[in-house]
């Protein structure tokens, strides 16, 4: 299929070179121009599919010389020389009188709503508004706090009826759970009889929503938007790797109930995972400050803390003169992370087995829209150094016949893999060792248990199923003496060659 033609047109006065077919609001955002809006998003209607962008609000309104009145942008495609003003005072006045329409019965209760802070309505009175209200009667009551779903929360008195949410749950997940009901000024967004919005997508819907009218039943109430801090992630949920923003609550530790990690966000990636995430993806996030470990601990022979010197120097001593190591490793490790992993497991250690796949612990349900059955954003990292995965049977089987005597375990539970068999197991090696972030059974019944830094609290690259690499930047402090995995691996065999060197020496 060809590419369509560029073609040249005017907005506001400046000579514009946009593709021909692309939509007025589209082409103007390129250009650096934002047309007010409210209906439209770019990822629930294209020219192919104008339906997507219904022109309701009424809001992008621009001038096009020629027309026999005002178009909207958002419906309205670009062509060879046209002349488009959307700063106009005739467009300025419809853009304000629709914003004035969107606002009769809108309630003033932005005090006590969550969107404050990133409303539409609020920035573009300040933008387009400042109007001396004509309206003088009452405004008009709905129902307000309808749980809509497990993760949604519905005020039809906020709804100015733009249909994103509709469009979303029929047009991307196409699970139909809102629609519109009533006519004239009785029209409200409601749940269809008998559904419940709960499909595995439901967050997308407050993402779109320009007003308050859906909200965030986790989200609701705790922490005003503006005391947030937003990073650059990506997400750790499966193989797909959305990008992400991580919005931490750090300048109120009191609010949120104490956690760091306020809520995630999707970030608009094409070639990922367009403008949504998923709800486990979304949620995700709440495992992280929970059973965090933060101490460097010996469990057995003299229980006591350590200092990572102690840790390093034991454990390594330890691995260097155990026999049999087999390796458990997660793909949750980055690429940064399987890079030292290698030198020291492969190449000094010579690990007899070597364990990443995600069977059974870590698969989980996928789907056509984003979800991978592989609930780990990095096993392409261990793939891309050349390592092969033995299975959990061959791990136990060797156990079981004394071929493995010392196993290290990053980042699994082998309770959810072993079950009650795993102390049995674990009970027959001379030497167990834990790295991770949170505290498991596994942990627990480990010689040495060495704390590790979330994906929050590091900066590193995951590599997604399709082979696209992608970073994450720091957004919290390491808690405790957390380390990230890497930097383990690289103390490890720091220490691993010292000892050789002095027994060379010796």
């Amino acid at each position: 299929m060809s590419e369509p033609k560029t073609v040249k047109f005017k907005l506001n006065g400046k000579d514009i070179e946009a593709k021909e077919g692309q939509l007025v609001i589209d082409a103007a955002k390129d250009a650096g121009v934002d047309i007010p809006h409210y209906c439209y998003h770019p990822g629930l209607g294209t020219p192919e599919n104008p339906k997507g962008n219904p022109g309701n609000c009424r809001l992008c309104i621009v001038e096009v010389a020629g027309a026999p009145k005002p178009q909207v942008s958002c419906r309205t495609q670009v062509k060879e020389g046209m002349v488009v003003a959307s700063d106009s005072p005739a467009a300025k006045r419809a853009q304000q009188s629709s914003l004035e329409l969107h606002l009769v019965n809108h309630p003033l209760d932005c005090p006590v709503c969550d969107q404050s802070g990133e409303c539409g309505l609020q920035n573009y009175y300040m933008e387009i508004g400042k109007y001396e209200s004509s309206v003088r009667e009452d405004k008009l009551h709905k129902n307000k706090r309808i749980v809509a779903g497990p993760h949604v929360m519905l005020d039809q008195e906020r709804c100015i009826l733009c249909t994103r949410c509709t469009r979303f749950v029929d047009n991307v997940t196409k699970t139909h759970e809102l629609g519109i009901f009533g006519r004239g000024h009785k029209e409200h967004i409601d749940l269809v009889p008998g559904k419940t919005l709960d499909n595995p997508y439901s967050g997308n819907v407050v993402d779109i929503c320009p007003v308050g009218a859906l909200t965030e039943r986790d989200f609701r109430y705790k922490v005003r938007v503006w005391y947030l801090d937003e990073t650059d992630s990506v997400c750790p949920g499966c193989s797909r790797g959305c990008s992400i923003s991580l919005h931490t609550n750090t300048k109120r530790p009191w609010h949120n109930d104490g956690k760091r990690v306020a809520r995630i966000k999707p970030r608009h990636n094409p070639e990922v995972n367009g403008w949504w995430i998923c709800d486990e993806g979304r949620y995700g996030y709440k495992s992280l400050d929970e059973d965090r470990l933060g101490r460097i601990m010996r469990l057995k022979d003299q229980r006591r803390e350590l200092s990572w010197t102690e840790a390093f120097e034991e454990v390594s001593s330890k691995l260097s003169s155990a026999k049999g190591l087999a390796v458990v490793a997660s793909g949750m490790l980055s690429n940064e992370d399987w890079a030292a992993f290698k030198p020291l497991f492969v190449d000094k250690l010579k690990a007899e087995q070597i364990i990443f796949t995600p069977e059974p612990d870590q698969l989980g349900e996928e789907d056509a829209l984003l979800r991978k059955r592989e609930k780990v954003p990095n096993l392409k990292g261990a793939e891309v150094q050349g390592l092969k995965s033995y299975s959990f049977p061959d791990l136990r089987t060797a156990i079981e016949k004394g071929e493995v005597k010392a196993l290290y375990v990053i980042e699994r539970d082998l309770t959810k893999i072993w079950g009650e068999k795993t102390e049995e197991l674990l009970a027959k090696l001379d030497l167990v060792v834990f790295q991770g972030p949170n505290k498991t059974a596994t942990g627990d019944l480990a010689h040495y248990r060495l704390p590790v830094t979330a994906y929050a609290e590091e900066e590193g690259h995951f590599t997604n199923f399709e082979g696209k690499v992608q970073a994450y930047k720091r957004a919290l402090e390491p808690l405790g003496q957390a380390k990230p995995d890497w930097a383990i691996f690289a103390g490890l065999s720091e220490h691993l060659a010292g000892e050789r060197q002095r027994e060379a020496v010796a």
